[in-house]
């Protein structure tokens, strides 16, 4: 099948040709079926093939995925995924299906989450190929030795750093951000040389059946598997004992994930949510800020891992502000946002009520405030006379709810970012280096960003992660590539100069130790006596 990369052009088709060739657990002679579905490949990014929704897919059952793992593992143990070559044509082909298939992702970000095209492409398709070109043009020095420094007693031996792959890694990704959660994971596993299963999120089942149904028709069939699981059901296929677990997603069930796999020893990366401060000082430029922090929150309809949580703004500017962000939502979405297509809708009906829920019993609506719970749209809405008691600064919001909260300096404003769990990412705008400076360095965070928000969580060319409540571990680029890889220490040596090294043998003499301790102090840059072993 991967042979010839063939895809469907009937979802129909499709769902009976993989359930029966992958879930029916076909050798590896990839077998075609009697009569091959096949269309003639689209080049280029500007074109793309369109697949017709059919039948739902049938949800992933723990013995399925217990056989997917084995095949997976038998797959990693063969060799499979090592060279170099095979792990370029495997980020290729992620970036071809991503360019072919461009219209059925819009489609089903559409029916999940009433997603605009242009948000489609430039925060879920643009952000993975990003990720995948980059990584294709890195690989080959990636995947080299690194080269250490070397010391006295090592001058004639080699001291390097390998890179090697951690084994069949399993990849949860969350609702927000459907395909970019689970693809840029998957491009640093498979940039490291792993095997990867890849569990899309079940609150967009158009966008996980889409990467259910293409996914074997781009990546090889062995190493790369998708599966359709509840998140109640994660901790148990996470318990089957994978080499890494990746997770996005709110800290409840990132703190399932995290005790299911300590019961195997099996290391995690977590993404998880938490409440972003955004600090707005005097000394800033109100129009640019209220625009940039109202794309930020009300994109995707403030459905983000990464949007700002709410405002501390100094008392002197809040009425400016608050005006300057009415004005851009006009801007943004116009007097009705519920006609715009530039603007989303929740994934469902319990985000939906959570959300309307908080904004109901938190503060003052001065900006929006309509719901209509039918549609699951709630209309981009700014709360002032937020007590920090409410409920909307006591959990993590995923909807387009914007509080405003008054402090009188920026010492204010590091001190209630402190209070609080450390959160994912931490924003500050003020035309101040030395305001800019303290909020970065007195506050911890996963990421942090100056005068703009979201952009630091998907640059290639810094990590991005949480820490404490927010998470552990990151990705992006060559972060991606470390996190799934084991970074083996080796020191290569021969067995000459026995002559010196015999001084660590018993029996021990008071001689052998002065003259070990003398040798330790040649050298200014002597990193340790025990070097002399």
């Amino acid at each position: 099948m991967r042979g010839e990369r063939r895809y469907c052009e009937d979802f129909r088709d499709c769902s009976f040709y993989y359930l029966n060739c992958v879930n029916l657990n076909l050798k590896n002679n990839h077998e075609q079926p009697a009569e091959p579905l096949s269309i003639p490949m689209v080049q280029g990014a500007a074109q793309c093939s369109r697949t017709r929704l059919g039948e739902p897919c049938l949800k992933t059952y723990p013995l399925e995925c217990v056989d997917l793992l084995r095949r997976a593992r038998v797959a990693f143990q063969a060799g499979r995924t090592l060279k170099e070559n095979f792990r370029q044509a495997q980020l290729e082909a992620v970036v071809r299906m991503l360019e072919e298939h461009e219209c059925d992702f819009v489609d089903a970000l559409g029916r999940d989450l009433h997603k605009p095209r242009f948000e489609t492409v430039v925060s879920e398709l643009m952000l993975v190929k990003n990720e995948a070109l980059h990584a294709i043009n890195n690989l080959k020095k990636w995947m080299q030795p690194q080269h250490v420094e070397r010391n006295l007693s090592t001058t004639l031996d080699e001291c390097v750093v390998v890179s090697e792959p951690l084994g069949v890694v399993f990849i949860m990704g969350t609702w927000c951000s459907p395909v970019q959660m689970c693809l840029v994971p998957l491009v640093g596993a498979i940039a490291a040389g792993n095997c990867a299963i890849i569990s899309p999120s079940e609150f967009t089942p158009h966008t996980s059946e889409l990467l259910h149904r293409l996914i074997p028709f781009y990546l090889d069939n062995e190493c790369f598997h998708v599966i359709l699981a509840g998140t109640n059901d994660l901790p148990e296929v996470v318990e089957l004992k994978f080499d890494h677990v990746f997770f996005t997603g709110n800290r409840d069930d990132g703190s399932r994930i995290a005790q299911a796999a300590a019961r195997t020893l099996t290391p995690v990366t977590l993404i998880l949510g938490g409440k972003n401060p955004c600090y707005v000082d005097q000394h800033c430029d109100i129009s640019t800020t209220a625009q940039r922090v109202a794309w930020a929150r009300f994109h995707n309809a403030g459905q983000s891992l990464v949007a700002p949580d709410y405002i501390l703004c100094h008392a002197d500017i809040k009425a400016r502000l608050v005006q300057a962000l009415k004005c851009h939502l006009m801007q943004f979405y116009g007097s009705d946002p519920r006609e715009s297509r530039s603007f989303g809708r929740m994934v469902n009906l319990e985000i939906f009520n959570r959300t309307r829920d908080m904004l109901w019993r938190s503060g003052k609506v001065v900006v929006g405030g309509q719901v209509i719970e039918a549609e699951k749209y709630i209309a981009p809405t700014i709360l002032t006379e937020v007590m920090e008691s409410d409920p909307i600064m006591q959990q993590d919001v995923f909807g387009p709810v914007l509080p405003v909260l008054t402090v009188n300096n920026v010492d204010e404003a590091i001190a209630f970012i402190n209070k609080q769990e450390k959160p994912l990412c931490v924003y500050a705008y003020s035309n101040n280096s030395k305001v800019v400076s303290r909020l970065m360095s007195e506050t911890s965070s996963g990421s942090f960003c100056s005068n703009d928000s979201v952009l630091q969580s998907v640059m290639v060319a810094l990590p991005f992660g949480g820490v404490g409540a927010s998470g552990t571990g990151s990705y992006h680029g060559r972060y991606s590539f470390d996190t799934f890889s084991h970074r083996k220490s080796c020191l290569l040596r021969g067995t000459r100069f026995e002559c010196v090294t015999y001084l660590r043998y018993p029996p021990y003499e008071d001689r052998n130790l002065s003259l070990m301790t003398w040798a330790s102090t040649l050298s200014q840059r002597s990193q340790g006596w025990c070097q002399i072993l």
